[in-house]
């Protein structure tokens, strides 16, 4: 049962301490993780779950990376020992009862008191991915009450007071100088939507982009796109190897230009 979502049952083991102190790292890698989709009785729309960290005997900390379609959003609930919602991708809702509807975006960090009636998902026009972690007492970890009405989800959101300057968007870094439309369209379709979806993990989306750059020989976009590439785990070895496997099929000044842009991009990343 998904620790994430669970009300009750959850066994509690209790190993040795000395084997504990001895255990091996667990490492599962990107793209090596189930995507499932979220409980239909607590959730509204399509929703995704990647359970990023399960407890196991004396853990109870969960994490997962839930993803939200348009429009969907869990149900009203709350949570024993409180949860941290950390948005990855698009722009999403959240709202506590008797509180407005606040909007969320990339780079948000959420913290939910323990017993705080609440629901949140994705908005109208814009998928949204956050990360979820939570802690189980006593075998619960979240208390799931009545559906959002779709009137309450409609209300219209607070306005986002920033208490600091944003870093730029990667949209309005390339763009927002000069098409601010269209650094926008960038940010919440490209990186927001299609960046978020649960089909492909952000390694394998990378690796298909880089990929189809170097095809193409677009060594303006490719720069970009191989820094995001070994944010999402993608190795320098990796890349060179995509790159020398396309030398093949692309042509051999395709991979030429793209190693040129891949020692740039590596010797300024390390830099810093």
């Amino acid at each position: 049962m998904n620790p994430l979502f669970t009300a009750g049952g959850l066994p509690q083991a209790s190993p040795d301490a000395a084997l504990a102190a001895d255990a091996e790292l667990q490492i599962t890698r990107a793209g090596s993780r189930p995507v499932n989709a979220a409980p239909e009785q607590y959730f509204t729309g399509r929703v995704s779950v990647e359970m990023l960290q399960v407890p196991s005997g004396e853990e109870r900390s969960s994490a997962g990376a839930v993803s939200f379609k348009p429009g969907a959003r869990t149900h009203w609930h709350s949570h024993p020992l409180g949860q941290t919602l950390i948005v990855t991708a698009g722009v999403g809702r959240i709202q506590r009862w008797g509180g407005p509807v606040e909007e969320i975006r990339v780079g948000d960090v959420v913290h939910i008191p323990p017993h705080t009636k609440h629901w949140h998902g994705a908005a109208s026009d814009s998928a949204m991915t956050h990360t979820a972690i939570t802690e189980v007492l006593n075998g619960s970890a979240a208390d799931w009450l009545e559906a959002v009405t779709d009137a309450q989800y409609q209300e219209r959101p607070a306005p986002v007071v920033a208490s600091a300057p944003a870093a730029p968007s990667q949209g309005q870094q390339l763009f927002g100088d000069i098409a601010p439309q269209f650094a926008q369209l960038t940010d919440e379709v490209l990186f927001g939507n299609v960046w978020a979806r649960p089909g492909l993990s952000q390694r394998d989306r990378s690796l298909i982009t880089v990929a189809a750059l170097i095809a193409m020989n677009r060594p303006d976009q490719l720069r970009g796109h191989l820094a995001r590439a070994r944010a999402n785990g993608l190795s320098d070895a990796e890349l060179i190897e995509a790159t020398t496997h396309l030398a093949f099929y692309a042509g051999w000044p395709s991979a030429v230009t793209a190693i040129g842009v891949a020692r740039e991009v590596f010797a300024a990343d390390d830099k810093r």
